[in-house]
C-alpha cells in the first residue's frame, strides 16, 4: 500500500486527513473518537474569550433528493471555558502522540494577549496553531474573524503577533469572502505564517420559509447571515487553492478545505496543490467513520498508478489551471458533440437544451430516436452532454483547426510590427 504519511509545515501526520475546526472538534471526547477511527489530525474548535451561542444554529440546502448539499451555520467559536479546552488538548495529545493536534485561535488585536495565549497553547503539547481569519459572522462584528482576513495589513499584523511568540508552526486560515485570496494570503506569509489553509465559510443567507416568512435558521423570529460550507462550495475552494499554489510568491504548504466528502475530492485538492486536507461537513453528516473510505480509496488510487508516496501527486494538475487568456481559441481548437445512437433513449433533453439554452445545432429527425448534431454549427459548449441522462451517450470529440493560438498570442500577433 502507498505511504499516506505527510509532514505539513513540520507537523507529522499518519495521513493527510484532518478534521476542520468546527462543532465536530469541540471536545476532547470527539477528537479522541475521531483518532480512534483513523483520522490523521484535527484542528480544535476555535478558542478565544468564551462566547454565548444561539439556538438554532444550522440550516441546510437540499437539492435533487440530496440532503445537506450545502450547510449554513451561525455558530460562533467555542463557548466552553478556555481552561477546559486547554486541559483537554493536552490530554488528547498525550493519548495520541503521533496524531496532529492543531489549535484554532481567535483573539482581539492585542500583542500581549496573543503572546500569552500562544504560550499557553504551546504548553499543551499541541503540534501547531491555526489563526482563524475566516469566520464571517458574529466574530467579524467584534473586530475578529473575516474582518481580519479581508484586510491584508490586518492579516499580516495579527499573524506577526502570533508568530513572534510561537515555537509552533503557524497556519493561517483564509476567508473566501474577498475579491482575490492572494493578497491576504501573501500578507499572512509576510507576517510569519508557516502555512495557509483555505477556504473558511462563505458569507450567506440560507433562505426564507415562504409559509411563515421566517429566515432559515431563525432565532425567535429573527435570522442572520452565516457561514456556508459543504459540497456546494468545493469549486470555489479549488479555484482559490490553485490561484495561491500557482502564485510564485506563495512558497508555503497549503491545506485544502471546502466540500471534501470522498477520496476523489481529496485527490482533486491534492492535485491542485494541497499537501493536507480538512473535512468538516461530511464528517458531521456521516460520522467520523468516513475516514476509512477516504483511506481505502486514496490507497487504491495511488496503488493503481504505482505511486509510492501521497505527496508525489501534490500540485501535479495545478499548472493546468490558469488565465482564460492562455486557452486556445475556438478557431484553433474545438470540440463537437457526437451522439451514440445505440445508447440514446430518445428523451430529447439534448435537443431542448441546445435549442433554448445554447446554439441550435441539434435537430430531431422524424422516425428516428436519436437527434442529429450539425457538426458545422456546433461550438463544443458541452451543454448537451451535461443534460444527457445516459453516461457517455454524448461524446465531445476534439477537432483541430490549424495553428494553436491563445487570446494572448493573438493580441501579440496583431500588435506586433516588422
Amino acid at each position: 500500500m502507498a505511504d499516506l504519511s505527510i509532514e505539513f509545515a513540520g507537523i507529522k501526520s499518519p495521513n493527510p486527513f484532518w478534521l476542520a475546526s468546527g462543532p465536530l472538534t469541540n471536545t476532547g471526547y470527539q477528537i479522541s473518537k475521531a483518532f480512534d477511527e483513523g483520522w490523521g489530525g484535527a484542528v480544535w474548535k476555535t478558542i478565544g474569550e468564551p462566547v454565548i451561542n444561539v439556538s438554532a444554529r444550522l440550516a441546510s440546502l437540499d437539492y435533487g433528493g440530496r440532503r445537506m448539499m450545502g450547510l449554513n451555520n451561525i455558530e460562533l467559536i467555542s463557548d466552553r471555558p478556555l481552561d477546559d479546552n486547554l486541559r483537554e488538548i493536552a490530554e488528547v495529545k498525550r493519548r495520541f502522540p503521533h496524531r496532529a493536534v492543531i489549535v484554532s485561535m481567535m483573539f482581539e488585536s492585542n500583542p500581549q494577549i496573543w503572546a500569552e495565549m500562544v504560550k499557553r497553547v504551546q504548553d499543551t503539547g499541541a503540534d501547531g496553531i491555526e489563526l482563524n481569519f475566516g469566520c464571517p459572522h458574529g466574530m467579524s462584528e467584534r473586530g475578529m474573524g473575516s474582518i481580519i482576513g479581508q484586510v491584508p495589513e490586518y492579516a499580516q499584523t495579527i499573524t506577526r503577533y502570533a508568530a513572534e511568540g510561537s515555537s509552533l508552526p503557524v497556519i493561517v486560515k483564509l476567508t473566501p469572502n474577498v475579491t482575490d485570496v492572494r493578497p491576504p494570503g501573501k500578507a499572512a506569509i509576510q507576517g510569519g505564517a508557516d502555512a495557509l489553509s483555505l477556504i473558511n465559510t462563505i458569507n450567506s443567507v440560507m433562505g426564507v420559509d415562504i409559509d411563515s416568512w421566517m429566515p432559515i435558521p431563525q432565532v425567535d423570529g429573527r435570522g442572520s447571515h452565516g457561514g456556508y460550507c459543504g459540497p456546494a462550495v468545493k469549486p470555489i475552494a479549488l479555484h482559490m487553492l490553485s490561484s495561491l499554489y500557482n502564485d510564485r510568491a506563495v512558497r508555503v504548504p497549503l491545506c485544502g478545505i471546502g466540500g471534501i466528502e470522498t477520496w476523489r475530492d481529496v485527490v482533486e485538492f491534492m492535485l491542485l496543490g494541497a499537501e493536507a486536507v480538512q473535512v468538516c461537513t461530511a464528517a458531521m453528516h456521516y460520522g467520523f467513520r468516513i475516514v476509512k473510505d477516504l483511506t481505502q480509496g486514496l490507497n487504491d488510487y495511488l496503488d493503481q498508478r504505482g505511486i509510492a508516496q501521497v505527496n508525489q501527486i501534490v500540485g501535479k494538475a495545478a499548472t493546468r489551471v490558469g488565465d482564460w487568456n492562455d486557452l486556445r481559441l475556438s478557431y484553433s481548437y474545438q470540440l463537437v458533440a457526437h451522439i451514440h445512437d445505440d445508447q440514446c433513449i430518445g428523451c430529447n433533453l439534448c435537443y431542448v437544451a441546445c435549442e433554448d439554452g445554447a446554439h441550435q445545432c441539434i435537430d430531431r429527425v422524424p422516425g428516428q430516436k436519436a437527434p442529429i448534431v450539425r457538426e458545422a454549427d456546433c461550438v463544443g459548449c458541452n451543454l448537451c452532454s451535461l443534460v444527457c441522462p445516459v453516461p457517455d451517450c454524448i461524446e465531445m470529440v476534439p477537432v483541430e483547426h490549424g495553428v494553436p493560438e491563445t487570446w494572448r498570442q493573438r493580441q501579440e500577433r496583431l500588435t506586433s510590427f516588422p
